[in-house]
Order: C-alpha cells, then sequence, then structure tokens
C-alpha cells in the first residue's frame, strides 16, 4: 500500500535574489505574479523573462474568467512558467503549464486532454495554500456559481521553492487567513480515511509549528510573527504534502459555496466552518483519530480533550476574529441551496470525512454556523 507520494524538488533560498540566480531566470520563462510581490524583489534585477500580472486580470480568488483573459494575453512559447505569489497566482500557473487550456471549463469537465508541456515553477508568497507541492488547482466556476478542483499529476511542479524573505510584506489579516487554512489542511488530513503514518507526520508537524506560532503571537503580539515567517513557510509545505496526499474534506467542501457567492476569502472560508464540522464529527464519532487528534491539541494548548475546539477557536480569534454566516450576507433560503452544491459538486472533497455526511447533516453544520 503506497505512503507518500512527493513530487516536486524542494528548494530553499534566503532571498528572492538568491533564487533568480540560481535558477537563471531569463528569457523563454513566463513569470506569473502580482506586481506589488514582482517588483520590489525582482524588479531591479533586471531579468529578461516575461511577466504577467495577476491583479490586471480581476481581484480575489482564481476563476475560470481569469483563467481565460490571461491566457488569451500569454505570448509564448515558454519553456517555463514560474508562479511567484498566493493561492491564485499558483493555481492558474499550474494550469497554463498544460498544453490544452481554453476552453477552461471543457478542461475541469475532463473534455480536453490532459498534456504537460512547459516546466512548472511554483513559489509561495504566503504561509497557507500548499499548493506549491500538491497537483490541484481550484477555481471558481463563476458560471456555475461554485468552486472546483481540478487534480491531476501533469499539474505537480517540477519544482517547489521558498523564500521566506516574500513573506515579510504579508499584511496581518492575510498571514492570519493563508496561516488558519494550512492548520486546517493539516487537521483534515490527519483525519482522512486516506491518512497514514507518513501523512499524519507531516500534518501533525505542521500542526505543532502553526499553533507554537499563534500561541507566541497571542502573548507578544503582530509584530511576532516576522520572527516566525520560516516557520509557517515550512509548516504550510508540510501540511501540503499531508492534504496533498491524504486530502482535505468538509470544510473545504462546506467552504467553497461560501467563497464562491460571497466572495468570502479561501482560509477565513475555512475558519467559518471548522468548528461547526468538528463538533459534527464528534456528535457522529468520538475515537478512532479525532481521539488522537483532540488529545495532541490539547497538549499544545493546555486544556482539557473535550475543551480542544472551543480553546482553538479562542487562540484563532487573536489572528481572526470569527464570524457568523449571516455577517457576510447568507440568507436562510441559501443554506439550503449551499447543502445542495456541496452534495452535488464536492464529492472529490466528501469522500475525504473522517466520518460519511449526509445532505441533511451537511445543512445542519450551516445552520449552526448561520
Amino acid at each position: 500500500m503506497k505512503q507518500l507520494f512527493l513530487k516536486p524538488e524542494i528548494y530553499k533560498y534566503a532571498t528572492a535574489k538568491e533564487f533568480a540566480e540560481e535558477f537563471q531566470i531569463g528569457e523563454g520563462d513566463l513569470v506569473v505574479s502580482n506586481e506589488y510581490i514582482y517588483e520590489p524583489y525582482f524588479g531591479k534585477l533586471n531579468l529578461k523573462c516575461d511577466t504577467i500580472f495577476q491583479e490586471k486580470y480581476g481581484a480575489g480568488e482564481p476563476s475560470d474568467d481569469m483563467v481565460e483573459a490571461i491566457y488569451k494575453d500569454m505570448k509564448g512559447p515558454y519553456k517555463r512558467i514560474i508562479a511567484i505569489g498566493g493561492g491564485t497566482v499558483i493555481d492558474i500557473s499550474k494550469i497554463f503549464a498544460l498544453k490544452n487550456v481554453s476552453p477552461v471549463l471543457d478542461l475541469y469537465d475532463g473534455k480536453l486532454e490532459i498534456e504537460k508541456d512547459k516546466t512548472l515553477v511554483l513559489v509561495p508568497t504566503t504561509c497557507g495554500t500548499g499548493s506549491e507541492v500538491t497537483n490541484i488547482a481550484i477555481l471558481a466556476l463563476n458560471s456555475r456559481g461554485t468552486k472546483m478542483g481540478l487534480a491531476v499529476n501533469e499539474m505537480y511542479a517540477d519544482s517547489a521553492v521558498l523564500v521566506p524573505e516574500l513573506l515579510k510584506g504579508l499584511p496581518m489579516k492575510f498571514f492570519a487567513t493563508s496561516s488558519i487554512d494550512a492548520l486546517i489542511h493539516s487537521i483534515e488530513s490527519t483525519l482522512s480515511p486516506k491518512g497514514n503514518q507518513s501523512t499524519r507526520m507531516f500534518g501533525y508537524k505542521a500542526m505543532d509549528m502553526i499553533l507554537e506560532g499563534y500561541k507566541k503571537i497571542a502573548k507578544e503580539g503582530e509584530e511576532a510573527r516576522y520572527g516566525l515567517l520560516d516557520d509557517f513557510l515550512m509548516a504550510s509545505t508540510y501540511a501540503g504534502i499531508a492534504f496533498g496526499n491524504a486530502g482535505c474534506a468538509a470544510v473545504h467542501a462546506l467552504s467553497y459555496p461560501l467563497g464562491a457567492v460571497h466572495h468570502v476569502p479561501h482560509g477565513e472560508a475555512n475558519y467559518v466552518m471548522f468548528t461547526s464540522v468538528m463538533k459534527k464529527y464528534l456528535e457522529l464519532k468520538t475515537d478512532g483519530e479525532i481521539d488522537i487528534l483532540q488529545e495532541h491539541i490539547a497538549g499544545i494548548l493546555g486544556c482539557k480533550k473535550n475543551e480542544v475546539f472551543e480553546n482553538l477557536e479562542m487562540l484563532l480569534n487573536h489572528l481572526l476574529q470569527k464570524k457568523a454566516l449571516h455577517e457576510y450576507g447568507v440568507t436562510e433560503t441559501e443554506l439550503e441551496e449551499f447543502a445542495d452544491s456541496v452534495m452535488e459538486n464536492q464529492g472529490r472533497l466528501m469522500a475525504n470525512n473522517f466520518v460519511p455526511l449526509s445532505r441533511e447533516q451537511v445543512l445542519d453544520i450551516y445552520k449552526v454556523t448561520y
């Protein structure tokens, strides 16, 4: 039985300059990034590559419309796609490493042949998605009002590059939402039926690093995060390895309609749903991996096992205050629609639940969170 799959070679550099020099970025390369990230760190290097700045094609999370618009402006042919950015930049760049991209809806519906024809280099500038070590690209399919993931081995990076320097400009809210996303990756993959000793090793290590960092930030204030960027970046990658093998589950599945319809940032939407999903699991099953998980987190937080998720929420609220669904403009009518969307569109994720969840149970989670 396969225990672990690791595809990208992982590199780490102290500075952007070291990375650019060793990878010899230049002609034949397309760098997909954000101008506010690229210019301070790479602009002065006068690299001879082509650049595309994602924000010129729309704000927020990646969508089918964004991919189509950028694809039309790609000059090519390119030997390498180099993504330097957060989850949006990285996910769309995975798609651009493929030979057949458009229509992107056909790609996601399995109607286009999957073939990789460019080398893919992924450089995360947040500490959350873990996308640099996974083969998954999540898009908001605007015409369908949902999100959908495409997971194929051709979208694994050839190289994942970690540069802690690039996280220095990350505002506190984005640090919070991205790192909470990584924490949830580690927890969901640890609870997944597809998890094993190897994947859980990465998941628990990521949990340890993130939660110890949060405790320091809660005690010393927001500025404490700057001394922890290396740890958080590594933890995000560890969590990415864990969920890239064992999968994410209901927290992500239930957050997708909230993100797609009300444009709540991905990590924040996950946090909204997180505790309610965990409590529903505990209503259905208290033994097995969830018992081990609670024991582990209780040891970090210094609380009783049955108080873990309440104490965890208190800790996370130091970084990002949790809100109810109605505070984002969600209506009671939408809860039924969200439940239907999850059951119809998120089977890939729901298959990884700690225990199976019915539509009625999913709706109940939404109602509790409302």
